[in-house]
């Protein structure tokens, strides 16, 4: 499979931070996102809220500028970390506040992980590798449950 040069830094750095444990989304240096743009945190910027995928005034321009962060839009970017936080089991409560679940283990940080793999497949247009269902031939659009 042929994968683009930023989707292959991106599991390269995930990879490593995952299994030297340090990764952590609290920690705007140490998570997806964070550990994507090298341990910095300036992409916090583009957005006013944590977890959000909305661009602010800073993001927006940075987006209709073509700019790209080690390969990813502004808008790319937010959508790393959302699917990173709601992996991990963050949630946005009624009040638009974001949840943080207890207990952030290294079960939680690998669903979080996957489902930035996932989310990285998505944007550069390849086979999800995260999706086992080709290994038991299962297809879930044809897939119907009855209830008895």
């Amino acid at each position: 499979m042929k994968t683009s040069v930023r989707f292959d830094n991106a599991i390269h750095k995930l990879y490593t931070a995952f299994h030297n444990k340090t990764l952590n989304p609290d920690d705007c240096k140490q998570c997806a996102v964070g550990n994507i743009m090298d341990n910095k945190d300036s992409w916090k910027h583009l957005t006013d809220s944590h977890g959000s995928t909305k661009l602010n005034y800073v993001g927006l321009v940075h987006q209709n500028l073509g700019r790209r962060f080690n390969g990813y839009s502004p808008i790319e970017l937010l959508q790393i970390e959302s699917a990173f936080l709601k992996g991990c089991g963050y949630h946005f409560t009624a009040q638009q506040r974001l949840f943080k679940p207890e207990n952030v283990n290294d079960t939680k940080l690998f669903n979080g992980l996957s489902a930035v793999v996932s989310q990285l497949c998505r944007f550069d247009g390849i086979d999800d590798v995260m999706d086992c269902s080709i290994l038991f031939e299962f297809d879930d659009s044809t897939s119907e449950l009855e209830l008895v």
